[in-house]
């Protein structure tokens, strides 16, 4: 949220321009936090995800991997209680250090040298057909895929999941980092590039190669 030029300055990873005064939105912390597992498989777990999102309830994280389906729910102690009573599941003992090592990466899925991807797709895509494992996140709109599939194998699935993926972790360097662009969206960033940064000096080549060539489209 908030104005359009400093929309783009989100993902953008210091191409268009310096932050040098930041404004952040804090909120209280929930009275009440509970975390809840369920087995699930891939397909079982997204339509549940789906479901739960449809309806009034303070789902403030969620993750599956394997057969496991974690959700937190947060908000007043009632209601967290209200909704742990119609969710069912078994509690989880030291959430909190279950969470943070998702968010950073440390839990077991994240270790090992394979090609890790981070696929953003729509939340109700099905299960992806790709080999090896996967982790789910934000309601079934984030996978990540811990694959050696072919990286165009990886973004054309992504690409019928209505997303694209990111190569987030890899031992090589010869597959793009970025999900490709449509001619159309490169020469608009270009413009845009252009605009921020005439002198082309900020971050060269840390997005797509291309945005620090000149514009030769209309």
């Amino acid at each position: 949220a908030g104005f359009d030029v400093s929309r783009l300055m989100v993902g953008a990873m210091g191409t268009l321009g310096l932050l040098l005064d930041i404004s952040l939105k804090v909120l209280p912390r929930p009275e009440r936090e509970l975390t809840l597992q369920f087995d699930a498989d891939q397909r079982e777990a997204v339509q549940r995800l789906n479901a739960w999102a449809g309806k009034p309830y303070p789902i403030s994280a969620s993750c599956h991997e394997g057969r496991s389906l974690i959700v937190r729910v947060s908000g007043a102690a009632a209601g967290v209680e209200a909704v742990a009573r119609q969710l069912g599941g078994t509690p989880v003992d030291e959430a909190a250090k279950l969470w943070q090592s998702i968010r950073e990466h440390q839990a077991d899925f994240f270790a090992g040298p394979e090609p890790l991807w981070r696929l953003s797709v729509k939340s109700t895509a099905p299960a992806l057909p790709l080999p090896g494992r996967q982790l789910i996140e934000w309601n079934g709109a984030l996978r990540w895929a811990k694959t050696d599939a072919d990286g165009a194998l990886v973004r054309d699935v992504a690409r019928k999941a209505g997303g694209h993926a990111t190569l987030f972790r890899s031992t090589t360097r010869d597959v793009a980092v970025f999900h490709p662009l449509p001619q159309p969206l490169v020469a608009l960033h270009r413009r845009l590039k252009k605009t921020f940064d005439p002198a082309g000096i900020l971050n060269r080549g840390r997005l797509y190669p291309e945005l620090d060539s000149p514009d030769t489209g209309a």
